[in-house]
């Protein structure tokens, strides 16, 4: 078979896998990710349908670098910025904290000598981006706090290569004296610097060209070379070439085209990911696990759990809820593409040998296949009763309308005011509830709307009307009396949980109040008429009246006491003449005009 019938070949079998091995095992519940392996495993070492594994892997990884540059640009500069604590202060602790702790298992397992230990120490302490992303990335948890800090421990691990690659050329014991490891640092330091530069003052004005000839074809072509050229430009550098990718997103993450480069790159991304599990299968080392099979049985787990069990440790000691840190733990106990690179370069160095170096490589293989399974048991384990939290990032809010609560009622009201031209900040405190509206494109801030600095910080200084829509009764009064105290030129707009809370904020001097039920319930009234013969002018004027005593009964309440205006409700059928013949003749037994009307004041 010629070299081209070969590769056709070949891709047909990795796309049929893909499109086989996906839709059973998200079925199954158990990921698309471990559908990819499983793909590669039958294709490759079962059935040997392909051989050469490690070759498409190499091609593939170019998925890793379609993610990171997606990624970056869902992240500015200045959001960056904010995380630098966890990159550097919790993403360093992780992978010197665990590279020790494996270094010492090493060494006392006998397996390899002291410098061995060290890097297959250091190896195994770096995690899987593809992995842990594509699993965060479905599930939807990309942005959450956990998250993002998952993200920046993977982002240090990437920076981590150069000094680690640097760490086996001193424990080889070349270039003794020289100053190699600075210079290479020195390299990386300004390959990072130069990608800063062109990304702030050549990569806008690229697309910007490209997009004044209306060639779309151009800006396609634009993007993967954009991608692709950071990503070599890194690689070069000694960096990664994820790395590279994520800074030329970053880069171009405020830029007006951000939107088009994500819906561009986007089916590169995800075909070439989607193959790169599947590479991963096929290089598995079936032959390595067999011969060696009772180590790496013992082996894996206890790799999994030493990291698993140190990422625990500093979440916790960092700040991050119990069910973050399981999430977190759960999410990066294994070894990463990177332990590949590592180990296959001390082998070449003599710091261990080729058959140690394939059993590493078969173990970080191997906890990378479990790692979608332990993710969804890591559930298990959760309390279930600590509200979810999200960073809270306030760039870009500030409008004339600023919206506490984006429950049903709120959405509804959002979408008058939007198609009415008007512009409206939305804060909200639920996690869920801001992934579901950013998936159909509305920008909502996370924060508690009870808080001040909140408020202050999602603009409430220039908010003409505040619309407190939240669901519950007390944390509607929490905010409306915050807001009153401390912006008392503030108009409020508040949504009233039932009769008596309206009641509640009309003594409190708000604004307006609306009962959540009042608009549906009187609508509701009105089709059922209609259904029921009236005409739809006088099922209208109907149900105008009953605003209208409604409104009047409220404002005799709110100053005479719920038991005011029983006398304007209707507790049996009227005489609906001149309006509409009656159906049935009258009910002798309805004489009483409070029949029926018990606990009606305080639910109408």
């Amino acid at each position: 078979m010629s070299a081209s019938n070969a590769f056709f070949s070949e891709t047909i079998l990795l796309l049929g896998g893909a499109v086989v091995a996906a839709p059973i095992f998200k079925k199954l519940g158990l990921g698309t990710v471990l559908g990819y392996l499983a793909a590669g495993i039958v294709i490759g070492p079962v059935f040997h349908g392909i051989t050469d594994g490690e070759q498409i892997l190499a091609v593939a990884e170019l998925g890793v670098v379609f993610l990171l540059f997606i990624i970056g640009l869902e992240l500015k500069p200045t959001r960056l910025w904010q995380m630098r604590r966890d990159i550097f202060g919790l993403g360093s602790a992780q992978v010197v904290l665990t590279g020790l702790a494996l270094t010492a298992l090493a060494w006392f397992s006998e397996v390899l000598d002291w410098r061995g230990s060290i890097v297959a120490g250091f190896g195994l302490a770096l995690s899987s981006t593809a992995f842990a992303m594509q699993i965060l990335e479905g599930d939807g948890d990309v942005n959450t706090r956990y998250g993002q800090r998952s993200f920046s421990m993977l982002l240090f691990q990437d920076l981590a290569i150069v000094p680690l690659l640097a760490l086996i050329t001193i424990l080889d014991g070349g270039d003794k004296g020289s100053n190699a490891p600075l210079l290479d640092f020195a390299i990386a330091v300004g390959a990072v610097a130069a990608m800063i530069v062109m990304g702030r003052y050549l990569l806008t004005p690229l697309f910007q060209i490209i997009a004044r000839t209306g060639a779309r074809e151009a800006m396609i072509a634009a993007a993967l070379f954009v991608v692709m050229g950071s990503a070599s430009l890194m690689q070069l550098a000694g960096l990664s070439m994820a790395m590279g990718a994520f800074l030329s997103g970053v880069m171009l993450a405020e830029s007006s085209y951000r939107h088009e480069l994500e819906a561009d790159i986007e089916p590169f991304r995800g075909v070439l990911l989607a193959i790169f599990f599947i590479a991963v299968g096929l290089s598995l080392e079936l032959d390595v696990l067999a011969n060696n099979a009772l180590f790496v049985i013992v082996a894996v787990p206890i790799v999994m759990a030493v990291k698993a069990m140190v990422i625990y440790g500093i979440c916790r000691i960092s700040g991050s809820p119990h069910d973050d840190a399981i999430r977190i733990a759960f999410l990066l106990p294994q070894g990463g593409e990177f332990g590949f690179v590592l180990f296959t370069t001390a082998a070449a160095a003599g710091l261990m040998s080729t058959s140690t170096a394939s059993l590493l490589v078969a173990i970080v293989t191997l906890s990378m296949a479990l790692t979608p399974i332990g993710s969804a048991l890591s559930k298990r384990l959760l309390n279930g009763d600590e509200q979810e939290e999200l960073d809270e990032d306030f760039e870009g809010a500030g409008a004339d309308v600023l919206m506490v609560g984006f429950s049903r009622f709120g959405q509804i009201a959002a979408q008058i005011l939007l198609a009415g031209g008007r512009s409206v900040t939305v804060i909200d405190f639920s996690a869920d509830r801001i992934r579901q509206a950013s998936s159909f494109g509305f920008r909502i801030y996370f924060g508690d709307g009870a808080r001040k600095d909140v408020l202050r910080s999602a603009g409430i200084d220039r908010a003409k009307i505040v619309l407190v829509c939240t669901q519950k009764k007390e944390i509607t009064d929490k905010v409306v009396e915050l807001v009153q105290a401390d912006y008392p030129h503030t108009r409020l707009y508040v949504r009233s949980y039932d009769r008596i809370h309206s009641i509640e904020l009309r003594n409190k001097g708000v604004d307006y109040e609306l009962r959540e039920t009042l608009e549906s319930g009187l609508l509701f009234g009105r089709r059922t008429l209609e259904a029921l013969g009236v005409s739809e002018v006088d099922a209208y004027e109907i149900g105008e009246d009953i605003r209208k005593r409604d409104e009047a009964r409220l404002v005799l309440q709110v100053s005479e006491g719920l038991q005011a205006g029983r006398d304007m409700l209707f507790s049996h059928p009227v005489r609906p003449e001149p309006l509409v013949k009656p159906k049935r003749a009258a009910d002798p037994f309805e004489d009483d005009p409070l029949a029926g009307t018990v606990d009606a004041t305080a639910d109408a």
